[in-house]
């Protein structure tokens, strides 16, 4: 039985960013870095645009619809927040004796990295959104940034780099070589 009679989660858009929903559960948000889409589609859950602000309203809710009230509250700050200001993850490259060496190939939708603990075989990780949408670049040999509006798409590019210079075969507490996350804005 429901405790609550009513759930209500308001997100505030920031100055300069617009909101488009269509009755198909297709939510458009757009600012001055671009513009993301996502679908939000649920029998119970409901999204409003009013006077400036987002709300995901949801009636007489059990567990499962809270649970997804405040989730697509989350997904939609996150878009107002990357349409508006953006998201940026820094990685740094950690070795101790084999200098590796890094390279962003858009060409083949790969990010390269040559010399791993000697090896002669380079390291691959896809980059599977194109440079307008998703932007890794690699500075002072050492650093990666990736940027973009979409947090998941940012956040699973840095997934694919981070797990593309795995230790196997090694003692992990001795050999701690890789490219790691350090910083997230």
């Amino acid at each position: 039985m429901a405790v609550i009679d009513r759930i209500i989660h308001d997100i505030a858009l920031n100055e300069g960013v617009n909101v488009n929903h269509s009755e198909n559960g297709l939510v458009t948000i757009s600012g001055e870095k671009g513009s993301v889409s996502r679908e939000f589609i649920h029998h119970k859950v409901v999204i409003n645009s009013e006077n400036g602000k987002l709300s995901v309203c949801c009636n007489l809710p059990r567990k499962k619809e809270k649970a997804v009230c405040g989730t697509w509250a989350a997904h939609l700050r996150n878009m107002v927040k990357g349409v508006s200001e953006g998201f940026t993850y820094k990685m740094k490259a950690v070795y101790s004796h084999f200098p590796m060496t890094m390279k962003v190939d858009y060409a083949n939708n790969k990010f390269v990295v040559n010399n791993y603990f000697g090896e002669k075989v380079p390291r691959e990780a896809s980059l599977p959104w194109p440079e307008s949408e998703v932007k890794v670049e690699v500075k002072n040999k050492t650093e990666v940034v990736i940027s973009g509006i979409d947090k998941e798409k940012v956040g699973q590019t840095t997934a694919n780099i981070e797990r593309s210079c795995t230790v196997k075969k090694r003692d992990r507490r001795v050999f701690q070589d890789g490219i790691y996350l350090v910083e997230k804005n």
